[in-house]
């Protein structure tokens, strides 16, 4: 199996590509704070899980790279809340990337509590 073929990295770059093209519409006066950071932090999930399924022999590294996984996933969740805050996304386009963040969040955590299911050795 390869990382591209994992759930949670499927949908955490589904859910990043959403995110920037939805980004596309934010003013032009957010460009290096709101927009680069809501980009970063989505990419960011699939990056570390991505990193994490290549350390996956060694257990603690493993789970290591998910939580950071996790954590970009709930900051992304954070930069989402400001987006509708500062009516940069409708309410309907933050409950659809809050529930898919969530999803996501809960496949990461899956993968967290059963590392020996992703090829780890424990």
């Amino acid at each position: 199996m390869k990382f591209e073929d994992l759930l949670a990295y499927k949908k955490g770059f589904d859910l990043a590509m959403e995110i920037y093209f939805k980004s596309k519409e934010f003013p032009k006066e957010e460009t290096y704070s709101l927009t680069d950071q809501i980009r970063r932090s989505s990419r960011s999930v699939c990056a570390n899980i991505s990193e994490a399924y290549r350390k996956r022999l060694y257990p603690k590294h493993f789970i290591s790279k998910l939580t950071d996984s996790d954590a970009e996933n709930s900051e992304t969740q954070t930069w989402l809340r400001f987006a509708v805050a500062c009516e940069y996304m409708s309410k309907e386009y933050y409950d659809d990337f809050m529930l898919k963040s969530k999803e996501v969040g809960k496949l990461i955590n899956y993968m967290i509590n059963n590392p020996g299911k992703f090829g780890c050795k424990m």
